[in-house]
């Protein structure tokens, strides 16, 4: 309704009421975003399954073409740097193998996570959907390529078997906190890198860089058998923390106690992560469309 003001006995004068409020920059229309994004399963799941059936058009093998190029290079590392460690090969493969597989799933999001948005520019400006589609469309990814490549486990598991007990279940769980970290982690890099384009370099170079530092072509236990010096070693490993995301996922297929502290640490890294991804969606979640 209008109201009419008098001014010193003049005719009275219609005055506009105040604008509405806008609630786009409020943390219940970025948890809205991604509820709304998830309901919309059906289509994230076609353009995730699509992007792979893309990667490998007119080729003969397709997808399978994932499973051997993780399995030839896991195999190839695991012969060389076991014996240049002299470690166990029937030990040592898995453990290297199933590095790979993990970290593949951790690259891979973060990778293709920074630049999820500025490569479906056009997407993401016809198509009146959240833009967390396009987050769960890059998870969704993923774990297919994981699935891919977890094969590959299988076919070293039947050659060389590992002790393993009912507690190789807790990789559901695991990989469960994969998936909630790959979430977060396609969203606040996602969202920053498409106002900030020099992200996404930086993140190729670190990836490479955490890659070396994190026990997957080399074991975090043979720094233990150098005495003292191997012990301040460890403290620097434990530091990184890729290298309890992969404890957690590795040592229940290895048949290896996973303490739990690790499980604490990623758990912790998780909530922050999150936290981080709600406050980016509160910010920057409309302005994404217009700096794709």
């Amino acid at each position: 309704m209008s109201a009419v003001a008098n001014d010193g006995g003049a005719a009275g004068r219609t005055v506009p009421p105040p604008p509405p409020t806008s609630d786009s920059r409020t943390f219940g229309r970025g948890i809205q975003d991604l509820v709304e994004g998830f309901r919309t399963s059906e289509l994230w799941l076609h353009l995730g399954w699509t992007d792979i059936k893309q990667r490998y058009k007119r080729s003969v093998l397709g997808p399978l073409w994932i499973t051997i190029a993780t399995g030839v290079t896991a195999v190839a590392m695991g012969i060389l740097y076991g014996e240049l460690f002299h470690q166990d090969i029937k030990v040592f493969l898995p453990y290297v193998l199933l590095g790979f597989i993990f970290w593949g799933f951790i690259e891979t999001s973060v990778l293709d996570g920074s630049v999820v948005f500025s490569t479906n520019e056009g997407l993401i400006k016809q198509l009146p959907a959240p833009i967390s589609v396009h987050v769960y469309r890059v998870v969704w990814r993923s774990l297919i390529i994981f699935a891919h490549n977890i094969v590959i486990y299988a076919i070293v598991f039947a050659v060389f078997p590992q002790p393993i007990d009912w507690s190789a279940l807790l990789v559901i769980p695991a990989i469960a906190l994969f998936a909630v970290n790959a979430t977060w982690a396609t969203i606040v890099f996602g969202i920053l890198s498409t106002r900030f384009r020099d992200i996404g370099q930086l993140l190729t170079t670190a990836v490479r860089l955490v890659f070396f530092m994190t026990p997957i072509i080399w074991s975090a236990q043979t720094l233990d058998a150098v005495g003292s010096e191997g012990s301040s070693r460890m403290k620097l490993v434990e530091l990184n923390p890729m290298f309890h995301y992969l404890e957690i996922s590795r040592g229940p297929l290895l048949g290896q106690h996973v303490e739990f502290y690790h499980w604490g640490i990623v758990l912790g890294c998780t909530a922050l992560g999150c936290a981080a991804a709600l406050v980016v969606m509160r910010n920057y979640r409309a302005r994404v469309a217009y700096w794709v």
